[in-house]
Formats: C-alpha cells, structure tokens, sequence
C-alpha cells in the first residue's frame, strides 16, 4: 500500500539520519544506570558500612588490652605521716639505755623525744599494660555477631530493593523515549501522508475539479502536525537529558534501539506462594523478625552475670625505686538493682519481636496481592496492546477507502482528513499500549522476584 511505502521511507530515512549518533540498548543503559546511579553507589556504601560493623563485632571475642600511664608532681607528699621515737621504744629498752644516756649528747636525747615528720610519693611515675579475656557475657558477644551479619544481609537485600527501583526507573525513561521516538516517527509519516494529499489536492484545484477550501483544511491539518512535532522534539531532548543524567551518559545526542513492530508473547504466570520466597521484600521481614530475637537475648544477657580474666604487668617508682610486677585476676560481674528496669527492657523486646512476626505474615500477603494485581495488570495490558494493533489495521484500511473515495469524488476533504487523524491517533496508542505492556511486564517480574 502506498501508505506503508510512504511509512517505511520515513523510517529508513531516520535511521540513515541517526547512524552518526550513539546508540544504546536497554540493557546497555540499565548496565550504565547499575554503575552510575546515586541510590546504588549510596547502598553500596551501606553494604560497606556493615561489613565493617560485622567485623568489629568479630573482634569482641578476642582479649581486650589496654595499656595506662600515669607522670605526676604534688606541692607535697601524698602519704605524710610523723613518728615520735621516744614512744616507739618499750618502757624495758628505755630502762637498759640509760647508762648510754650519759653518755650522749643532749641534743641527740633531745632529738629522741621530738616527733619525725615522714612525707611520701611526692612524684613519679606509675603505668601498666593489662589484658582482659571475657569469659561469659550473657550471649552479648555471640548475638552481637549474629546480629551484625543479619544487618549486613539486610543492607544486601536493600541494595536489591535499590537495584530494583533504578531499573525500574532507567526503563520507564527508556519507554518514554521510545514511545516519542516512535510518534515523531507517527508524524514524519503523516507529514508526508499530508504533503503527498495537498500535491495531489493542489492539482485537482488548479483543474476546476476541487475546491480551494479543501486545500485550506489539508493546510490546517498540516499546520497542527507541525506544532505536534514541535513538540514532540522537545520532549526527545527533553527525555533525552533526563535519561542521560539517571544512568550516567556525556551526552544526550543518542538514539535507543528497541524492537517495536512485532506484540511480544505475554510473560508466564508464576507460582506466587513460591515467588514470595524469592522476593527481596519478604526476606527483609525475615530479618527483622531474626533482628528483633537477637535483641531480646542480648537485652536478657546484658542482667546475667559476667565473667572475665585477665593478666597484667605494672610498674612504678613511688617509693624513689624502681618497681615492676606481674598479676593474674578474674572479675564477676553480677547485676542486682538493674533487674527492675530490665525486667521492662526484656518485655519490650519480647513485644517488639511479636510484633515483627505479625508484620511478617501481614505484609507476606500483601505482597501476594501485589503479586495477583501485577499479573492483573499485565493482562490487561497484553489485551490493549493487541487492540491497539487491530486498531491500526481497522484504521489503515478506513484511511485507505477514504482516499479512493475522496479522489472518485463521492467522499468530502474533511471525511479524509478525519481517517488521516484516526489513523495518527492509533499508532499514538498502540506506540503508548506497548510502552505500558513493556513497563507492566518489568513490575511483576520484580513483584516476583525474578
């Protein structure tokens, strides 16, 4: 048909004019979106951050060493005593010295009879190097670990719902793109489809055998396929820049290829009961359901006693020597006041896992509808899709018939151009049903897990 001759010439004439440009697919700019999207760099850092905390927990297991040092100088002693001699002797010693009285001087008797003064620990230095072994800390240690993995798994799994929503946004843009590229292609098409029926209207006119009117309605219509493509080039440039900024592109003078002409085969129903498993969402509500077990056992470890040894080395010089040791010892910890408020603390944990478990078996059946609606929607869009292409046909065939009429003259100008338009609007929507089946189909693959 000559309509489809004129259609394919636009076509190829588009693609000649875009081989200079760079082109994309759409796996091509989802890779690109994965390597260069904000949220993804920002849950890989999450994903850094945990592994990280995973391995500091690790570290509790190990000795705890820690070393002190200690330089001080007093304005005076800080053990300060006096001793009087004279009180310090027995009454029998005193008696057997007093020949030897006589025989010292007196200053020296008197020094006996006044007070000593003694002042200590003026000075010095004093450090130590200890290590402490915990024992048995309630499960603190172990939970904390196993509650360390769990948060790295959860930043995984969230780094999956970040993986997710990037593609679902890179290929939305892709679609958009796509469904302008294909209506400026829509009206290339009809722009020639118009120029071709003004020549032959013009001829008709200058022959007396049509009037000037119908060549001012073809003029019109013309008129407002231009302003449409106006348009529709702005929206290109438009998504085009908005799709180059999400994944990460230099430039936006680039063209998608995609295939559009054929309906693609509607995707496989899965088995949602077994989906949910799969489904990054669900496991989420498994963690915080595993998150809020491990913070009730460390909430009931932190009142259980605590065990530890240790073995430390020590020196200082506080008595004007030079003095070093070595020690062993072992702590008990035992809570006892405590109690009362952790009683409390351990009931909240206890509520707070009931609750995560309840949340557990709600959500997982609003995800299962999620799921039934997705497939629903796919459906539905499937059955659009195939009415917009019975569309196209319908009206290519009206379009065609009108032509003939209007040539053999039993058919008016505005009856023409009104199955031009027909024509127009359903490669409009077959272009919109296939972009929404395309974007239908990639939500309830995710809705699944897949």
């Amino acid at each position: 048909m000559k309509i489809r001759t004129i259609f394919a010439f636009v076509l190829c004439s588009l693609c000649c004019g875009f081989t200079s440009a760079q082109t994309y697919t759409l796996e091509q700019l989802m890779d690109s979106a994965m390597h260069n999207n904000f949220a993804i760099r920002s849950a890989q850092y999450g994903i850094e951050a945990a592994s990280q905390q995973r391995k500091e927990a690790f570290t509790k297991y190990f000795p705890n060493v820690s070393g002190t040092g200690l330089w001080f100088n007093a304005n005076k002693g800080m053990a300060q005593t006096s001793i009087n001699p004279s009180e310090m002797l027995p009454s029998e010693l005193s008696s057997s010295l007093a020949p030897l009285a006589q025989l010292l001087p007196s200053e020296a008797l008197a020094a006996l009879a006044d007070p000593i003064s003694i002042s200590m620990m003026k000075n010095g230095v004093v450090a130590g190097v200890q290590a402490v072994q915990p024992v048995f800390a309630g499960g603190q240690i172990v939970n904390g670990n196993k509650l360390a993995k769990v948060g790295e798994d959860v930043s995984r799994l969230q780094m999956q719902l970040s993986e997710n929503e990037v593609e679902k946004t890179a290929e939305q843009y892709f679609w958009q793109l796509a469904s302008l590229q294909e209506k400026m292609k829509t009206v290339e098409a009809a722009e020639a489809l118009l120029n071709d029926i003004y020549k032959d209207v013009d001829v008709a006119v200058r022959a007396g055998v049509a009037m000037r009117n119908d060549l001012l309605q073809v003029q019109l219509r013309k008129n407002d396929v231009a302003s449409q493509k106006f348009k529709i080039r702005n929206g290109l440039s438009l998504m085009r820049m908005l799709l180059s900024q999400y994944c990460g592109l230099r430039d936006t003078s680039f063209v998608i290829l995609y295939q559009a002409d054929a309906i693609p085969p509607l995707g496989s129903k899965q088995d949602h009961q077994l989906a949910l498993l799969a489904t990054a969402e669900y496991q989420l509500l498994g963690k915080q359901v595993e998150a809020a077990n491990l913070q009730k056992k460390i909430a009931i470890g932190q009142n259980l006693p605590s065990v530890a040894v240790g073995a430390g080395l020590n020196y200082h010089n506080l008595l004007e020597k030079d003095h070093s040791f070595g020690m062993v010892f072992a702590t008990v910890s035992v809570p006892i006041s405590d109690w009362w408020g952790a009683s409390h603390a351990i009931k909240r944990k206890k509520l707070e896992q009931q609750q995560a478990q309840e949340q557990l078996y709600d959500n997982a059946e609003l995800l299962k509808i999620r799921m039934q609606s997705a497939w629903n929607n796919l459906e539905e869009s499937y059955q659009q899709l195939q009415l917009a292409q019975l569309s196209i046909e319908q009206a290519e065939e009206n379009l065609r018939l009108n032509r003939d009429y209007y040539n053999a003259g039993i058919s008016k100008m505005s009856d023409l151009l009104e199955a031009q338009m027909l024509y127009q609007q359903s490669c409009d929507k077959r272009t919109d049903a296939f972009a929404d089946y395309q974007n239908k189909l990639l939500e309830y693959r995710q809705a699944t897990g897949q």
